[in-house]
């Protein structure tokens, strides 16, 4: 995998530090696919991130959201005396991060037959949406109709 120097972009940019620390922590990240998720868009401003988690139940998950990260971590609880022949469930411990945007929300977290659903919307403030400026004029309305008489 090729690595960037982002270094001059620094020194051009100002505030997009989380940005740039993103990109370089994706660099240097070691890829773990487990547990196996999906992330879905739903609409315009809704996504959905399924993670398949076989072996576990509700109680061995916990799903925190803490500024712009979310984080999903499972651990199994005592171990069982099951003789083994083959393992194929996976039972150890994770813990997957989810970097979101800005104004991503976690709305919901649903836990169904092995797959752990999350729902998130995007809420931007209403001082943050775009709004349409009215533009005045500096002649008063009066010598305005006075001219065109």
């Amino acid at each position: 995998m090729r690595t960037y120097d982002f270094s001059p972009l620094w020194r051009s940019s100002i505030g997009f530090d989380r940005l740039f620390d993103l990109l370089d922590e994706t660099q240097h990240r070691s890829e773990d696919n487990y547990p196996p998720y999906n992330i879905e868009r739903l609409g315009e401003d809704r996504y959905q991130i399924s993670v398949a988690l076989a072996g576990f139940s509700q109680d061995e998950i916990s799903v925190t959201a803490e500024q712009n990260v979310l984080t999903v971590e499972g651990r199994k609880g005592e171990k069982d005396q099951h003789e083994f022949l083959y393992r194929g469930i996976s039972a150890r411990p994770f813990k997957r991060q989810f970097n979101l945007a800005d104004y991503v929300q976690v709305k919901t977290a649903m836990f169904d037959n092995g797959l752990l659903r999350i729902e998130l919307v995007r809420e931007i403030p209403e001082a943050m949406k775009p709004r349409r400026i009215a533009i005045e004029s500096d002649a008063p309305a009066a010598q305005l109709t006075q001219k065109a008489a």
